[in-house]
């Protein structure tokens, strides 16, 4: 397969802005643009896709240059329902600092800031050089714009489309820049920016955008829909990535194969029969989350990750540490307990339980374990031996339901 026939099958292509743009992708030789703005401290999933298909054409032969916006992050790019809540100068700056150390780390890409050219752009400059090639009509008409016309739009959200037009036309004046890819929610950004260059030098220059990665109810992975899974591990461990990824619907799994992993179609085509056959088995999940967690973050936290969920499945907790209690259940379930109580005042004070009666019921029928070991006498004492580390303790009451008391 040639490069655009492989991003096609996979499903990475959405709008393209020429037909001759597919003949130059499988040429190789462009160098081409993506961009985010640093609006927290790590990438997420969501964001990964992009990414990925950056280093899909940086293995064709092409040249790739990461844009982190230290000065579009400060304005916001429009979201079809309401503004962006503006952020500091000094937390936009320390954001930039930190995606642009990950992506070199992870992906090894140039990382460049727009605010390196907006800062010497006075506001005469910018209306004279850049605000003269934008016809109103014409930014009315871009799809974000439109949406949001009845609720309201800010002069600083409708100007944003500018700016990511004189970021295309800067970097294909001073770095080569023939192309830019994003998401399909930045198509009108992108159009505007191919017509400033067209209009401004009479240079032809080209772009793609991708779809949009989605949940299994049709959201965006991000921040502001609230399931974000940031590449930084300690946002989001493996462990979380694996469960995630693992426990994915069937539905999704092969797509996520295609967005996310360098598997072959061949490959993919063999998980998605076995998936199809034995789903029991989950090879396309667990082919999905090897897949995504060794990229980002090494062999070793991918078998730790599996670990982890062995010892979850198999009900055995003595040998974690207090970290990997930590990951497996996170911060949010632990609840402070007391020493030197009786088995069933624990039962209850980490929830599993609502009374005392209640907890000598459920360990009289074996439905208590601690730390992996069933509990029956109602006599049991708890004492500082039961914790993991000195620190945790973890009480399980039947199959699934794990509840951890802390010290």
């Amino acid at each position: 397969m040639t490069l655009v026939e492989d991003l096609k099958w996979r499903g990475l292509i959405k709008d393209i802005s020429s037909p001759e743009l597919e003949e130059k992708l499988n040429k190789g030789g462009l160098t081409f643009y993506i961009g985010t703005d640093p609006t927290a401290d790590s990438l997420h999933v969501g964001h990964l896709s992009s990414f990925l298909i950056s280093k899909r054409l940086k293995d064709a032969g092409h040249t790739p240059i990461l844009l982190v916006g230290g000065g579009t992050g400060m304005i916001g790019d429009p979201r079809p329902t309401n503004e962006r809540a503006m952020i500091s100068k000094e937390e936009v700056n320390k954001y930039f600092v930190s995606l642009k150390a990950q992506v070199e780390k992870i992906f090894g890409f140039e990382v460049v800031n727009n605010n390196d050219w907006y800062k010497d752009i006075n506001v005469i400059d910018f209306l004279r050089d850049y605000g003269k090639y934008f016809n109103i009509n014409y930014m009315l008409d871009k799809d974000i714009i439109r949406r949001r016309l009845d609720s309201g739009i800010t002069y600083t959200e409708f100007s944003y489309m500018i700016l990511q037009a004189l970021d295309f036309k800067y970097l294909h004046e001073h770095k080569g820049v023939d192309l830019q890819c994003a998401g399909s929610d930045q198509w009108g950004n992108i159009t505007a920016g191919i017509d400033l260059i067209r209009k401004s030098t009479g240079d032809e220059v080209y772009a793609f955008t991708m779809p949009l990665v989605t949940d299994s109810q049709g959201k965006k992975f991000g921040k502001s829909e609230g399931n974000a899974l940031w590449l930084d591990k300690e946002k989001t461990s493996s462990y979380k990535l694996y469960q995630f990824f693992i426990n994915v619907e069937d539905s999704m799994v092969i797509d996520y194969l295609k967005i996310y992993t360098f598997l072959s179609k061949e490959e993919i085509e063999q998980l998605e029969k076995s998936n199809n056959e034995h789903p029991e088995l989950r090879e396309a999940h667990k082919t999905l989350a090897k897949e995504i967690i060794t990229f980002l973050h090494g062999k070793e936290e991918y078998e730790k990750a599996v670990n982890l969920a062995d010892h979850l499945f198999q009900n055995k907790f003595k040998d974690l540490s207090k970290k990997d209690i930590e990951e497996l259940f996170g911060g949010e379930n632990i609840k402070d307990v007391q020493l030197n109580q009786n088995i069933a005042d624990l039962v209850v004070e980490v929830g599993a339980a609502t009374s005392k009666r209640e907890a000598r019921e459920f360990i009289n029928n074996g439905a208590i374990s601690v730390n992996g070991d069933k509990i029956t006498d109602i006599n049991t004492v708890v004492d500082s031996s039961m914790f993991i580390e000195n620190t945790y303790i973890i009480v399980k009451r039947g199959k699934k339901n794990n509840y951890i008391g802390k010290i």
